[in-house]
């Protein structure tokens, strides 16, 4: 199936308030999101993995250990990557459900050192890439990191909350303060009902 683009699933003003602009999601997912779209179609087009599921190119094409990923890949997995990205931010309340609460503190003490700890492995994340929380292969929740575009698929884990650390994501709102956009994702545009679903 080719990569189609998403709508976002609220205004391009929504988050305007929450410290993402207009601006910001005009740029983010009209351009470098639709650009991982229509790269990644060419490149598929007349290969193996024409008409293949994004998950199926991005588990099949990602090789461990590489320096560098195939084109292929790299958009694929960044279509991947943008598409949850945009679910798991959102308008409105902000109250986190009493179940992901419970395996945060389980998991990490406290869900303000769950925060801590995914914020310091984005900001800490050299050069583009992504923070993560996951849910591993044996069930317990991480914080992890992945590098360009390279996510948790590509170890069987499963995404539970990703944030976009590459400059387009942050620069206009907060230009080079990396630290700061990320305890703002966390404080104010995280989608928490969604985090939660995907558990």
């Amino acid at each position: 199936m080719a990569f189609e683009l998403p709508d976002l699933p609220y205004a391009y003003d929504a988050l305007a308030d929450l410290g993402m602009s207009q601006e910001t999601l005009e740029y983010h997912h009209d351009l470098h999101h639709n650009a991982y779209v229509t790269t990644g179609n060419t490149l598929a087009a007349g290969t193996e993995w024409e008409g293949k599921s994004v998950e199926e190119i991005i588990k099949g094409t990602y090789a461990a250990g590489a320096v560098a990923q195939s084109g292929l890949f790299n958009n694929a997995s960044q279509h991947w990557n943008h598409t949850q990205f945009w679910e798991m931010m959102g308008p409105g309340e902000k109250k986190m459900p009493g179940e992901l609460e419970k395996a945060l503190v389980e998991s990490f003490g406290s869900v303000d050192e769950f925060k801590k700890q995914f914020a310091a492995a984005g900001a800490s994340q050299f050069g583009s890439g992504w923070a993560w929380l996951v849910k591993d292969t044996d069930g317990s929740l991480k914080v992890t990191k992945t590098e360009n575009g390279v996510n948790p698929l590509c170890f069987g884990q499963t995404a539970l909350l990703g944030c976009d650390v590459w400059e387009h994501s942050y620069y206009i709102d907060f230009r080079n303060k990396r630290p700061v956009y990320l305890s703002n994702f966390l404080d104010k545009l995280v989608n928490w009902e969604n985090v939660a679903s995907r558990m």
